[in-house]
């Protein structure tokens, strides 16, 4: 890197410095405070990171590369933006309010070129890894080949290793052969509640090291490795690293003198050593002692272009948090935030003209040298890097022929016959789970689409002729990716395969699946692949209080709620395999749609439904096995099932009660009709195939009468407004009661719920159904008044 360069990134270092800074600074203390609390920002947390963001984004990265920035140096992703004329300053000056920059970086809120969203700590340091191995899933394809290989970036708070999903990663990782993957660490030593403990990196670096990463230690500057190399250097070197964490941030805090002071009473009296303190002013001798590796812009440079190899790396960046500014080093930095006072002063010293603070080019010498270099930076020569890719042929999902057969069942078998086909769709499907593949249904599509990995495995017991229902093959044109027992890498494994039109420019259909209740165990990952717009089906099987004999901690209650709760998500409990075809051929039609949410923080009103721009779909499956009904292809059932309900037995004129079911609990309510049907004169059935796309509709009605559309109806609403007002709706799921029960409001019908509150226990399904009132008998017994 020449001198002029060097020069140059200084350059950029100190606008992104003043730039991320001030945009918190005016949302705090210049913009109107409309609810009187405090905005926030993180000034200390964006000035650690500044350095290794200008020597990243300016000097290192192409751009096929992909980054997820460290969420508390959001501002210093949008100071970048705004600097090279990607961001108006309307949204700069709106910074965390309604219609700005948000908070932390978001693929969806954002206008800016967001890789990754960030927010949730340590989410978007994992996700890298699982989009290094998608893409090279996708580059081993015949159909990906031409897809450049960049590198996968995680700007990384040193607090943020503190999740454990970091390490599932690590270890996922590991297994799968990761590369061009980079954790760069923003090791401050400072979290929100305290300072990290000393040395806890020794332990940390080794466990990077177990699982196959380099390490690089950054930690000392230029000015520092320079003060090294003269007389008395090493005796300051062996003093900055005996140095507590603790005692080196109070030291910064109160600068030059102070530090002098220090040093003179720790290290003086040695000849050199006072000689080289000496030889620098209090500002000059500051300088020194904060110029650790990570706020030295030329070396993080110098370290990152030294890199030629893609195996994984964790760059470990010694930083002072708020570096550079008048709050570094404090211990209650973290939330705070620069006084007027100490602003006005830090301005001075950053010699931005009064009025001139939102100047893209304040205070810079020679403006026309650092636009050329701007225009030349590598990362940003292609502009924004949205892909996309054209929409699959969904071909016709074929409905099982089984006279009785389990909706966990009937999955495995149409993704089997996918797989016997040879359709566009299926060629891209990446199938994935937590190791229950072959107990959720997905072994047939894996013994015919095989695993994937970038070396060819042979199954040892193919070889040996071992009989086996499993044939485990891995080869770099399998289609599934198997994973250990961490529910979290399922989902951020998932969010990253569903991003991969965008990212790469190719689409994939990611399926994953999971046992029902331990959708909980990941459910932070699947909010942050949502968040993020990703798409993809996870089938959670089996479900419920249904699968008796494995007692209550493999029974789920509330994923029925999380499905309906969950934002970007549309959840299914078919009951049927007919209904189940149709739900599947129209959730890979639904993932491909076009729109990524409310980019620009803006709100979605093109339509009252939420079809358009698609989404996610959750399927909560069973391995009860059901009586099917007889061939149904009529355009009301099957836009029924797509809408969430649909009429299995039509209610008459005259209907007293209406049996609304959802799920493995079909024959139940069907039998509880005949029951009550002996003393009453008309009862109705309702197939509840998605209690979150009926309730979702009902609501988006709702709001669009508000506005004024007096012609909005729901789903819902078609299907109860014919019921007198004296009918009785009796809801059963096995699952949480609250799922079904809100329907009595929407025509204003007596409800009467059943379903699922505590956690279940052992049984035989009878046993359990009763226990929980979820059987015929007791249905029946709502739906009689007795």
């Amino acid at each position: 890197m020449t001198e002029t360069e060097t020069e140059h990134l200084k350059t950029v270092e100190q606008r992104l410095l003043w730039l991320s800074h001030w945009m918190i600074h005016h949302a705090n203390h210049v913009r109107p405070k409309v609810d009187g609390i405090k905005t926030g920002g993180h000034q200390a947390s964006s000035a650690s990171m500044v350095s290794i963001m200008t020597a990243l984004y300016f000097s290192t990265l192409r751009p096929e590369d992909r980054v997820a920035v460290k969420p508390h140096a959001s501002p210093v992703f949008h100071a970048m933006q705004y600097l090279m004329g990607n961001l108006d300053r309307a949204r700069m000056e709106a910074f965390r309010g309604l219609g700005g920059v948000q908070s932390y970086p978001s693929r969806t809120k954002d206008v800016d070129d967001v890789d990754f969203s960030t927010g949730s700590v340590g989410l978007g340091v994992a996700i890298t890894s699982f989009a290094a191995l998608v893409q090279d899933y996708i580059t081993a394809k015949e159909w990906g080949a031409d897809v450049p290989l960049g590198r996968m970036v995680a700007l990384v708070g040193d607090a943020e290793l503190d999740e454990g999903n970091v390490y599932e990663a690590l270890q996922e990782g590991w297994k799968n052969d990761l590369r061009n993957c980079w954790w760069i660490i923003d090791y401050n030593r400072q979290s929100l509640d305290g300072i990290v403990r000393e040395r806890l990196f020794e332990r940390i670096e080794k466990i990077f090291d177990a699982f196959g990463w380099d390490v690089v230690r950054v930690k000392y500057g230029a000015l520092q490795r320079a003060a090294f190399a003269e007389p008395g250097g090493e005796a300051l070197r062996d003093w900055i690293d005996q140095c507590p964490n603790a005692e080196y941030s109070a030291l910064t805090y109160m600068g030059g003198a102070v530090w002098r002071q220090r040093l003179m009473n720790d290290l003086g009296d040695q000849g050199e050593v006072t000689a080289l303190i000496e030889r620098r002013s209090d500002r000059e001798l500051a300088a020194l002692m904060e110029n650790l590796g990570g706020n030295c812009v030329a070396t993080m440079a110098e370290t990152f272009a030294s890199i030629d190899h893609d195996r994984p790396t964790c760059f470990l960046a010694y930083t002072i948090k708020g570096w550079g500014t008048p709050i570094a080093g404090h211990k209650d930095n973290h939330g705070g935030l620069m006084t007027k006072a100490q602003m006005a002063e830090w301005q001075t010293h950053m010699g931005i003209p009064e009025g001139q603070e939102w100047e893209r080019f304040a205070g810079v010498e020679d403006v026309d040298s650092l636009r050329t270099f701007l225009d030349g930076v590598p990362f940003f020569a292609k502009g924004a890097r949205r892909y996309g890719d054209a929409r699959l042929a969904v071909p016709e999902v074929a409905a099982v022929t089984d006279r009785e057969i389990s909706t966990q069942m009937a999955f495995g078998k149409m993704l089997d016959g996918l797989a016997r086909g040879d359709s566009a769709l299926a060629a891209r499907i990446l199938t994935t789970s937590p190791d229950v593949t072959g107990t959720t249904g997905l072994g047939p599509w894996v013994n015919r689409r095989k695993l994937f990995s970038r070396t060819e495995q042979r199954d040892a017991f193919i070889e040996h002729r071992i009989p086996s229902t499993a044939k485990w093959n891995f080869s770099p044109e399998g289609q599934h990716l198997e994973l250990g027992i961490a529910e979290m890498n399922l989902f951020l494994l998932l969010g990253a395969a569903g991003l991969a039109h965008s990212l790469w420019g190719r689409r994939l259909i990611p399926i994953g699946t999971v046992y029902d209740p331990f959708v909980h165990r990941g459910l932070d990952a699947l909010n942050y692949a949502c968040y993020q717009d990703a798409r993809f089906i996870v089938a959670g099987t089996p479900s419920g209080v249904t699968l008796a004999p494995e007692g209550g901690a493999h029974q789920s209650v509330g994923t029925p709620l999380t499905g309906m709760a969950q934002d970007g998500l549309a959840s299914f409990e078919p009951a049927f395999a007919d209904e189940l075809a149709v739900i599947l051929e129209w959730a890979f039609d639904y993932l491909q749609r076009d729109g990524e949410g409310d980019r620009g923080g803006g709100v979605d009103e093109r339509t009252w439904l939420r079809d358009e721009t698609g989404g996610s779909v959750y399927l909560r499956l069973s391995t009860k096995p059901l009586e099917q009904p007889g061939k149904r292809a009529d355009d009301a059932f099957r836009q029924g099932a797509i809408d969430g309900a649909y009429w299995l037995r039509s209610p008459g004129p005259n209907c007293e009660v209406v049996i609304a079911y959802q799920g493995a609990v079909a024959d139940e309510a069907i039998a509880a009709a005949g029951l009550a049907g002996g003393s009453r004169r008309d009862v109705g059935v309702l197939a509840v195939t998605s209690a979150d796309r009926l309730n979702a509709g009902w609501t988006a009605a709702q709001r669009e009468r508000a506005r004024g559309n007096a012609d909005a109806v729901s789903h819902a609403e078609r299907l109860l407004a014919p019921l007198p007002r004296h009918c009785t709706l009796v809801t059963v799921i096995d699952g949480h009661p609250a799922t079904l029960a809100w329907l009595g409001a929407v025509a204003g019908h007596r409800t009467i719920s059943h379903g699922v509150e505590h956690f279940g226990q052992t049984g035989t399904i009878g046993d359990l159904y009763r226990h929980f009132r979820i059987d015929r008998d007791a249905v029946a017994a709502s739906a009689t008044g007795r």
